[in-house]
């Protein structure tokens, strides 16, 4: 006898592919009957002056997830029982309505739903985001931002237990201009998805924004290794919450490149270096930035670096200061269009600071305090070494001086070229004695090498 078991199963997959298709949504007769009247332009006045219109589209309403259930179900009445009523306003209307929803639909069910409905009957409604007659399935709207937007674009607050109250209203076009653009709502804010949307209930915005900049190094790793290796991480692993993460200097939805627009940067390190920021922008650096528009100036993260910033006051990061220097006044094509020499960093390495501090650092002796660029021209507050602030920045070096070379004065730094190369204006003594070095000895060289010749020759004539 031959088995059934094949037959039986072919009929059970037939069966729940059936029932997992949509039902038809062939529109009633009663249903038919609304839209004799609600197929032509009707509206309804309110009582504030508001008006809107009653057409509905039936195609719209059959392709609904709602088509089969009827105009009756939700409206409460029919063609033949059709109650005038009046409303003050649209959003009274809507919100009224909207409660027709939780016949079907247990709203305290979902936590958002039940927080949004708690806080206000009527500032979030069911049809803000779900729609009207045109209603479809969760996932047929789970489509890139789209669905995210459909609440998100509206006023909505999240409240922190310390009682903070924070606006989470999202505009598109600042998705759109973002470098993240092309990313999803729910690659950043993980564990959210169209069908689940935990409540994170946080004590403050602070531990929230915490726990969301964590989620940066699942893309941005390699820069999430270098802060752990900066002071602003390790200000924050000692229990600082003001330290600064990722979101307080890139931002959140309005993410720019951090290459673009040198003074917002700058800006960034103003919120919690303001006094220093107040410094860097009188100095030659910011003003040029600031009030020349001139972006060759270094800021803030071109010295301490931007995510393995270093302590200032380190020994490594004095010893790194020349070549920091170096990495604009070494530049050719940066130097030339200010007239600006690219000589000096070379030339201070090649004088007797420089060559002191290059053989302590090679012997690991960085803890010595050798001069370097910012012990003469400054930090954050340097300055143009001519015209009117030319005296006080020889005051300053010579107190400078004093600090290595006790009894310094005055007259001390006058004895030191600086970073120029003698000429016949500057120094021309040292530029007169070193040319007749440059003839003296090799003149003496040849004198010796022509003598050594002669006497072999001598020797070898007498022998």
């Amino acid at each position: 006898m031959r088995s059934h078991k094949p037959i039986l199963y072919l009929l059970f997959i037939s069966l729940l592919i059936f029932s997992m298709a949509p039902a038809a949504s062939a529109l009633s007769d009663d249903d038919k009957a609304c839209m004799g009247c609600h197929e032509s332009d009707l509206s309804m006045t309110f009582g504030n002056g508001e008006t809107q219109k009653l057409k509905v589209n039936q195609q719209e309403v059959e392709k609904s997830v709602h088509g089969m259930i009827g105009c009756s179900t939700c409206h409460g009445f029919t063609a033949e029982n059709h109650p005038k009523r009046s409303y003050k306003s649209k959003r009274e209307h809507s919100s009224l309505s909207a409660r027709e929803c939780q016949k079907c639909h247990n709203a305290l069910d979902n936590p958002i739903h039940k927080k949004l409905i708690s806080e206000s009957a009527t500032k979030t409604i069911c049809s803000d985001c779900h729609g009207f007659h045109a209603v479809k399935r969760v996932r047929e709207l789970a489509k890139g931002n789209q669905y995210c937007l459909t609440c998100h674009n509206r006023e909505l607050t999240v409240h922190y237990k310390d009682g903070f109250k924070e606006n989470v209203q999202i505009k598109e076009d600042v998705l759109n201009n973002s470098v993240h653009k092309n990313l999803s709502c729910i690659d950043c804010h993980v564990r959210v998805s169209a069908e689940s949307h935990p409540v994170r209930d946080f004590k403050t915005k602070r531990d929230f924004s915490v726990v969301m900049a964590e989620h940066c190094r699942r893309c941005h790793f390699d820069k999430y290794s270098k802060t752990l290796e900066g002071i602003h991480f390790k200000a924050l692993s000692q229990g600082n919450a003001k330290a600064p993460i990722c979101t307080d200097c890139h931002g959140t939805h309005a993410m720019a490149s951090a290459r673009n627009n040198k003074l917002a940067n700058a800006k960034k390190c103003e919120k919690c270096h303001s006094a220093i920021y107040a410094i860097y922008a009188k100095s030659v650096h910011g003003s040029a930035l600031i009030r020349e528009n001139i972006e060759d100036v270094p800021i803030c993260s071109d010295c301490h670096k931007a995510h393995d910033n270093a302590g200032p006051h380190t020994a490594d990061f004095r010893v790194s200061v020349p070549q920091t220097c170096a990495g604009c006044h070494a530049k050719k094509e940066i130097m030339q269009k200010y007239g600006l020499s690219t000589r000096v960093v070379d030339t201070y390495l090649q004088d007797f600071h420089g060559v002191t501090m290059k053989f302590y650092k090679q012997y690991g002796k960085t803890e010595k305090q050798i001069a370097v660029c910012i012990d003469c021209h400054g930090v954050h507050d340097i300055m143009k070494t001519k015209g009117e602030n030319a005296a006080l920045i020889k005051a300053n070096l010579v107190k400078r001086c004093q600090k290595c070379h006790a009894g310094a004065t005055a007259a001390f730094p006058d004895s030191w070229i600086s970073h120029y190369e003698p000429d016949i204006k500057k120094a021309p003594m040292v530029f007169f004695i070193d040319w007749g070095y440059k003839i003296f000895i090799p003149f003496m060289i040849i004198g010796l090498v022509l003598q050594i010749i002669l006497h072999m020759w001598r020797y070898i004539v007498n022998r």
